[in-house]
C-alpha cells in the first residue's frame, strides 16, 4: 500500500461517494486530508469519523464552482498541514440527464460550471503551494464519457472531456517543475449518481445491472495508487480500472 504519512491531501466532492471513500482510504494511509463539499453537514459528520481515528482532518463547505471558495479552502489547507501535496479533483454532478433540446438550461450550465470549471478552480487553487513546494500530484476524475457519445449525457461527456483535457495540458505546462497531473476512469461506480443514471432509462449505462458496479472503496483505492510513483508512471494520461491489467495493478479483483 502507498504510505503517505506526512502527505497532506485536499479532495473535492467528499462529502459522498467517491470522495467520501478516498478520504477515508487516504486518511487510514497516513494523509491528513482536507475535505471540501456543498453539504457542511456531511463534512462535519466525516471529520468526526476520520477524526476519530487519530487522523489529521479539516474541512470547509464551498461550492467548486466559485473560484474564491476553494482559494479559501487551498488557504486553509496551508494553515493546517503545512502544504498541500494532493489534490484529488473528484466533484461531479450527472444533472440534468437529457435531450440538448429538452434539458434545462441553466442546470446544463451548472452541470459545466462544477464538473469543468469546478475542476479547473481546484487545480488554480492548489497550484502555488505546490510550486513553491517543487512537488504535488493532481488526480482528476475522469470517466469512459470523454471518448464517447452518449444520449442524454451532453453536459457531462463535454465536461468530462474538457477535464482530461487539463489533465493533458496540466501535464504539458507543469511536468518539469515537479507537478504530476493524472487522470482516473473508474467506470461505473455504485453511488447515487447512479440510481440517477438508472432512473433516466436512457442510453446503455442506465440498463447496467446494479451489481455491475464497482464499490466506491475501489475507486478510492486507485486513487491511493496513483499517488505513489504510479500516479508519474501515468501522468497527462486517465489510468483505468476498468481492465484487468489496471485493476491487477491496484490489487483489486479482474473484471467479471
Amino acid at each position: 500500500m502507498t504510505e503517505l504519512t506526512g502527505k497532506s491531501v485536499l479532495i473535492t466532492g467528499a462529502s459522498s461517494g467517491i470522495g467520501e471513500a478516498t478520504a477515508h482510504v487516504l486518511s487510514q494511509a497516513g494523509a491528513s486530508v482536507f475535505l471540501v463539499a456543498r453539504r457542511e453537514e456531511q463534512l462535519a459528520r466525516l471529520a468526526t469519523q476520520i477524526g476519530g481515528t487519530g487522523a489529521s482532518v479539516a474541512y470547509r463547505a464551498c461550492d467548486v464552482a466559485k473560484r474564491q471558495g476553494l482559494q479559501d479552502a487551498a488557504a486553509q489547507a496551508v494553515a493546517a498541514f503545512g502544504g498541500i501535496d494532493i489534490l484529488v479533483n473528484n466533484a461531479g454532478t450527472m444533472t440534468p440527464i437529457g435531450h440538448i433540446g429538452q434539458v434545462d438550461p441553466d442546470l446544463w450550465e451548472a452541470a459545466i460550471d462544477t464538473n469543468l470549471k469546478g475542476a479547473f478552480n481546484a487545480i488554480r487553487a492548489v497550484l502555488p503551494p505546490m510550486l513553491v513546494q517543487g512537488t504535488g500530484t493532481i488526480i482528476n476524475m475522469s470517466s469512459g464519457a470523454v471518448n464517447s457519445a452518449l444520449e442524454g449525457w451532453s453536459h457531462y461527456c463535454a465536461s468530462k472531456a474538457g477535464a482530461r483535457k487539463l489533465t493533458e495540458i496540466g501535464h504539458k505546462e507543469y511536468a518539469d517543475r515537479g507537478i504530476t497531473f493524472v487522470g482516473l476512469s473508474p467506470g461505473t461506480v455504485a453511488t447515487p449518481i447512479m440510481d440517477e443514471v438508472r432512473a433516466s432509462k436512457m442510453n446503455p449505462v442506465s440498463q447496467i445491472d446494479p451489481s455491475e458496479h464497482i464499490p466506491p472503496e475501489w475507486a478510492a483505492r486507485a486513487v491511493l495508487y496513483l499517488c505513489g510513483p504510479a500516479g508519474a508512471e501515468h501522468a497527462g494520461t486517465d489510468f483505468s480500472i476498468k481492465t484487468d491489467e489496471g485493476r491487477a495493478a491496484v490489487g483489486l479483483p479482474p473484471v467479471n
